[in-house]
């Protein structure tokens, strides 16, 4: 019998029961993306972690299904945070605030397997990891209305002015992110790259569906927003962090 055509043209995947390379494959689409896969080295116990807990507490943003976050998280409110790093600030937020859960989605293997090992270290329960581009998740993983908040930390700044359509933070995916949380839920942008502070800060303000919490200009940095790792290193090198947090208006 012969192979499926594509079979050795799809990514192989490191660990059989944990994420997948490509979980939605190349999904008919032609998109600018605001993220690159990185391919870093995997710990032992990142792999440890990936192997034997990725089947309970992670998925794959595959595009296939409509997830019920009622199910998934027991009922709490759900706030989807978009590139969590290696999962040390996820892990503090959602050992602070219990009632809480956090989706967080990323495409970073032993970011994730870390996130994993600090959920079982740390006794979780209301953390769940996506594997995959959160524009599909959005579009088409959650029903309208879904989402209590959402939070952005540190995103990729594509500084170079020829990269600057990456950027995550566009008209398009602020009315898809909008269309997705319920009113009054809050999205929480960070970054220490000034261009973007105020690239993020002009988008969000001419946004018909946020309004700013802090009229014109950003916020102090809220206590439940850990300091990461990446940005204490951007503090060293003396850059300035900024917090934006705009509220989603009800639909009129």
């Amino acid at each position: 019998m012969s192979d499926h055509p594509d079979q050795h043209d799809r990514p192989q995947p490191r660990f059989p029961d944990g994420p997948a390379p490509a979980p939605a494959g190349p999904h008919n689409e032609r998109r600018i993306r605001s993220f690159v896969p990185r391919r870093s080295r995997v710990t032992l116990a990142q792999g440890e972690a990936l192997k034997r807990l990725w089947p309970k507490w992670g998925f794959d943003i595959d595009g296939a299904s409509v997830l019920d976050l009622d199910d998934l998280f027991d009922g709490l409110p759900v706030v989807l945070e978009i590139g969590f790093g290696m999962g040390e600030a996820t892990a503090d937020m959602a050992a602070a605030d219990p009632a809480t859960g956090i989706l967080a989605v990323d495409v970073h293997t032993p970011g994730q397997g870390n996130l994993l090992r600090l959920i079982e270290q740390r006794g979780l329960t209301n953390v769940r990891i996506g594997n995959g581009d959160a524009v599909i998740l959005l579009r088409e993983m959650l029903p309208p209305g879904a989402l209590a908040g959402m939070r952005i930390y540190f995103p990729d700044p594509w500084p170079k002015k020829r990269h600057n359509k990456r950027r995550l933070i566009q008209p398009e995916f602020l009315a898809l992110a909008a269309s997705r949380m319920a009113p009054g839920a809050v999205l929480h942008c960070a970054t220490d790259w000034e261009p973007y502070a105020e690239w993020m800060l002009q988008t969000l303000e001419a946004s018909p569906y946020f309004e700013n919490t802090h009229p014109g200009g950003y916020a102090p940095r809220p206590d439940f927003r850990p300091r990461t790792r990446f940005e204490g290193q951007g503090l060293g090198k003396g850059h300035i962090v900024n917090d934006l947090l705009f509220r989603r208006i009800p639909d009129k």
